[in-house]
């Protein structure tokens, strides 16, 4: 038995009919074709899948999508305007915050999320605030440097 749902995801209303048990990242890269998510564990140890869900980082492979249902959903591909990349996601670009860019995109919405609410988080903060993502190529360094410089353009 399938249930209907809408959501608004990267400021856009998506109406479906989804079987129950149908995680969120699944109906996001599947259903919606936003592969930005990424499913890295299905265990919700890594991050790869984190996306904004009202304003809060979550990791998308915990939510079943009748859960997200009237929710505002940001993904990666949401946060670029008028082909202009976030700061973060400059800032990532800029600081060489990424590298193979698998756990880039649940990095980077984390940071969104951290620096929401700590506009001016110290090194430890940062280490901390991505504790819940893993990246097993960057040794994290460019990450913390990436999420203060985006600290710092936000600001200004």
């Amino acid at each position: 038995m399938k249930h209907a749902v809408s959501l608004t995801v990267n400021g856009a209303k998506r109406n479906a009919e989804v079987e129950p048990r149908l995680l969120l990242v699944h109906f996001l890269r599947e259903n919606l074709g936003l592969t930005g998510t990424n499913v890295g564990c299905d265990t919700s140890q890594c991050g790869a899948c984190t996306v904004i869900i009202d304003g809060q980082a979550v990791k998308s492979c915990t939510v079943l999508t009748v859960q997200a249902d009237g929710s505002k959903v940001t993904t990666i591909e949401g946060l670029a305007t008028n082909g202009k990349l976030h700061p973060i996601q400059q800032a990532f670009w800029d600081k060489h915050g990424l590298q193979c860019g698998f756990c880039t995109p649940g990095m980077i919405l984390t940071a969104l999320d951290l620096l929401g609410r700590n506009p001016n988080p110290s090194e430890a903060d940062v280490r901390h605030g991505i504790d819940g993502n893993l990246c097993r190529c960057t040794g994290y360094q460019n990450i913390v440097a990436s999420v203060q410089e985006a600290a710092g353009r936000m600001k200004g």
